[in-house]
């Protein structure tokens, strides 16, 4: 079934479970929850629906372990394998969709002066986690993870400039 219709989610199962060489839909889930949830959150049932669907259509092959509760384990099949391989060479261009709540508030009239604080104080504690995690295992992740970890360093700092920013709308409309 090579016409399948790959998601996003779809290569993030993918890739998960080529990383792992072998992984039940719900190692894929911890696995996501521990990896690239920061940049990229898929909800736990789309992931156990994604399996489902890659191993319907070919790019995932299934064994059952007898023990531990008769468990699914999934692998890579060659087709999953080149249809993820030709997705990491693809350099196509999709526009970011931020998907802040606290910009969406702002956008229908929540008050700035009670959202910028907590707003900014979450950002700087993200940013301090990143900054963080990247001190203590930076050199231990490959170049791609590293360059991953650091936009999302990018991404905190800019909120939490753009959070202080939001902060000081007063002085701002008090300077012209």
């Amino acid at each position: 079934m090579a016409d399948a219709r790959l998601t996003t989610s779809s290569f993030l199962v993918l890739g998960i479970i080529d990383k792992l060489g072998e992984a039940s839909a719900y190692d894929v889930k911890v696995e996501a929850g521990r990896t690239v949830a920061p940049f990229w959150s898929v909800p736990h049932a789309q992931v156990y629906a994604q399996c489902d669907r890659l191993l319907a259509a070919g790019m995932l092959a299934q064994v059952r372990q007898e023990s531990r509760r008769n468990r699914r384990v999934l692998t890579l099949t060659d087709e999953g394998r080149r249809a993820l391989r030709q997705w990491l060479s693809d350099p196509e261009f999709v526009p970011v969709e931020a998907r802040e709540r606290g910009i969406l508030k702002l956008w229908f009239g929540a008050r700035p002066e009670q959202l910028a604080p907590a707003q900014f104080a979450e950002h700087e504690s993200t940013l301090g986690k990143y900054e963080q995690l990247a001190e203590d295992v930076g050199e231990l992740l490959t170049p791609g993870q590293r360059e991953a970890l650091e936009f999302g360093i990018r991404y905190e700092r800019m909120m939490v400039d753009f959070w202080d920013w939001v902060r000081r709308r007063d002085e701002r409309a008090s300077d012209r």
